[in-house]
């Protein structure tokens, strides 16, 4: 092999890991993030936070190979995902099932250095990755399944600073499973009449017209999940202010999605990124004095 081909073949990996589309992984970290300052008082280990900020790069690029190993035969006659490397056929599924063994015993080479509750609480995480892709094909409510798969790095965070997994944990992870569908929903939103011609099933088919209702509804109670985690948490105002800047994001994907035309409902799916950053910033806020005291 050449070294122009081993490059070719280096960035159809890349792209198969969607390193050229970094959303999904931010999406992933700024929940682990909240976990992690608010089980560490907001002065988490360092050596923990790098050990979990890799790894939801790993899990992440991981998820997307079994996602495409899974979809491969559907993408194709999808117009977003039809020029995916697997749907393209520019690389063979041998070589995205050793690019996802890599990536998985790398991320679990990481979690074994933390404690045993961590690491066996690593395991579901795993299920909850492999499974996820093939929900779409028994139900409509695959992004509930994604959301249990990307919010588990919430009471893995906790196992890992505090050896115990406490009801704000939960809490927490029940405020992101339901985050989860909001955006995923906007992103299903966006390939809802590919999805209907193959046949793969989404809570954008399931509400149908009742689709921005209902995401609303979800938007709301996500903000109630999350003035809870700040009670039990015993956050203060710095939290509170962040959570009000949340509104407004959350508002503005209400807007953009008024008419559903795909562009601007992925849109809003991308503008989820400002509402996990923007709570992360009142948490770190919120416990700054505590940090300079």
């Amino acid at each position: 092999m050449s070294l122009i081909q081993f490059e070719n073949r280096l960035r159809e990996y890349a792209l198969l890991m969607r390193l050229d589309k970094p959303i999904g992984a931010f999406l992933l970290l700024w929940p682990t993030l909240w976990a992690l300052w608010l089980a560490g008082q907001g002065q988490p280990a360092r050596g923990v936070v790098v050990i979990f900020v890799l790894g939801v790069f790993l899990m992440r690029s991981a998820g997307c190979v079994i996602n495409d190993i899974a979809d491969r035969n559907f993408d194709p006659y999808v117009a977003r995902t039809r020029q995916r490397p697997l749907a393209a056929r520019r690389i063979a599924v041998r070589e995205a099932v050793v690019v996802l063994i890599v990536l998985c015993l790398t991320a679990f080479a990481l979690v074994s250095l933390l404690n045993t509750l961590t690491v066996l609480l690593s395991l579901p995480a795993l299920a909850l990755a492999i499974s996820y892709p093939f929900m779409k094909r028994f139900h409509h409510l695959p992004q509930v399944h994604l959301g249990a798969a990307f919010g588990w790095s919430i009471p893995m965070a906790f196992a890992a600073l505090t050896g115990a997994v406490p009801l704000l944990a939960w809490l927490l992870f029940a405020a992101n499973v339901v985050w989860s569908v909001v955006y995923d929903t906007m992103y299903a939103m966006v390939d809802r009449e590919d999805d209907l011609q193959v046949g793969t099933k989404s809570t954008a088919i399931l509400f149908g017209a009742r689709d921005r209702w209902i995401i609303g509804r979800l938007q709301l109670l996500l903000l109630v999940l999350l003035v809870l985690v700040g009670l039990l948490g015993g956050l203060g105002w710095a939290y509170y202010a962040g959570l009000f800047a949340a509104t407004w994001f959350a508002l503005y994907q209400q807007y953009l999605i008024r008419n559903r035309e795909p562009d601007q409902c992925f849109k809003a799916f991308l503008n989820n990124n400002w509402f996990g950053l923007i709570i992360f910033c009142g948490i770190v806020l919120d416990f700054l004095p505590a940090m300079t005291s």
